[in-house]
């Protein structure tokens, strides 16, 4: 089969015919229809941030398919079922999987990072955690539900604690946090967004933003003035998912005394946080990782009912051969999300 395989960083991947995958009794082969481009693998490609599995091996882990063929003991998937691929695959039987937190399971396999992805013609995954796609649901567009829908939603909805009337405000527009807009808004909440480039805002207030900020365009005591403006003295709620240290920085600042900061964008380098701020004001400091399984239905279920879109968020389609030149925009800020499409 064609795969786009990662060989070390500060190289572009390189498109290679490797095996294809075989399975075993627990697992499923899915012909991948399309793989979302994430942030996380630039990360591996342009910051050296390291795999599990040591390269050569096939990045890629926000996954739709159809199922091909299933391992013996495999009963509830069939080949010919439409499948959406969660970035993470847990243990089931130790603690935190116990107690419901499957997101951050203390033996976590990531494809994409622990084992081969999904930037390839077909990929081998267990059967217990794929999750079952509705025909009505378009099977391209779908995949960025494993990941840049997902996680959005568990840090709002889990983590965030969103509830009508809150004021949130997102701190990056990007591929998440675009679609952290939308669930915030989805979730009943007031929400004022917050980039650097004005198409991203647009996109924003498209999906439902009461207000938007060019940060690009102010400094940043005027940007944390602003937003405590228009959210009353300060936000319920601030969603950082951008990973910048600045950002970081600035997000507890927008919040009133009391309020919820959440931690969703990655960094590879640390950021300061002001801790007489964070025990004077009584503000709150959670990450959100992922999402849990058992919220993949309700996910799939608000964007049958069209509360969550798919495609406006999706802005560039590649084929295989072309999955540089994704990342490539991406690198250059101009892509919400791109999908390689097989």
């Amino acid at each position: 089969m064609k795969a786009a395989v990662f060989h070390k960083p500060n190289e572009p991947l390189k498109v290679e015919e490797v095996e294809n995958p075989k399975i075993y009794f627990h697992e499923i082969l899915v012909k991948v229809a399309a793989c979302g481009v994430c942030n996380t693998d630039l990360h591996y490609i342009d910051h050296g941030v390291p795999t599990f599995k040591k390269p050569p091996m096939i990045l890629g882990h926000e996954t739709s398919g159809i199922v091909q063929d299933v391992g013996a003991q495999v009963k509830e998937i069939k080949a010919g079922d439409h499948v959406l691929i969660p970035p993470v695959f847990s243990c089931g039987h130790c603690y935190n999987c116990r107690i419901g937190r499957e997101n951050i399971c203390l033996n976590m396999i990531m494809l994409g990072n622990n084992i081969d992805g999904a930037y390839a013609e077909y990929v081998k995954v267990p059967a217990k955690d794929c999750i079952s796609l509705p025909d009505e649901l378009p099977l391209e567009e779908s995949c960025i539900i494993a990941d840049a829908i997902s996680t959005p939603y568990h840090a709002v909805k889990n983590r965030a604690q969103v509830r009508p009337g809150d004021s949130v405000v997102v701190l990056g527009c990007g591929g998440v946090g675009i679609n952290v807009v939308q669930v915030a808004v989805a979730a009943g909440a007031s929400v004022t967004a917050v980039d650097i480039k004005d198409d991203k805002l647009e996109m924003a207030k498209r999906l439902g933003a009461k207000n938007t900020i060019n940060s690009s365009k102010k400094q940043d005591k005027a940007v944390i003035t602003e937003i405590r403006k228009l959210t009353d003295g300060g936000a319920d709620i601030c969603i950082e998912a951008i990973g910048n240290p600045k950002t970081i920085e600035m997000g507890p600042t927008t919040l009133r005394p009391g309020g919820r900061y959440v931690q969703v964008g990655f960094s590879h380098q640390a950021a300061p946080l002001n801790a007489g701020r964070l025990m004077f004001r009584e503000i709150e400091i959670l990450g959100s990782l992922g999402c849990r399984p058992v919220d993949y239905p309700k996910i799939i279920e608000m964007i049958r009912l069209k509360r969550i879109q798919l495609e406006p968020v999706i802005t560039h389609r590649f084929k295989l051969d072309d999955i540089n030149k994704a990342f490539d925009l991406m690198r250059k800020g101009e892509s919400l999300r791109s999908i390689i499409v097989m």
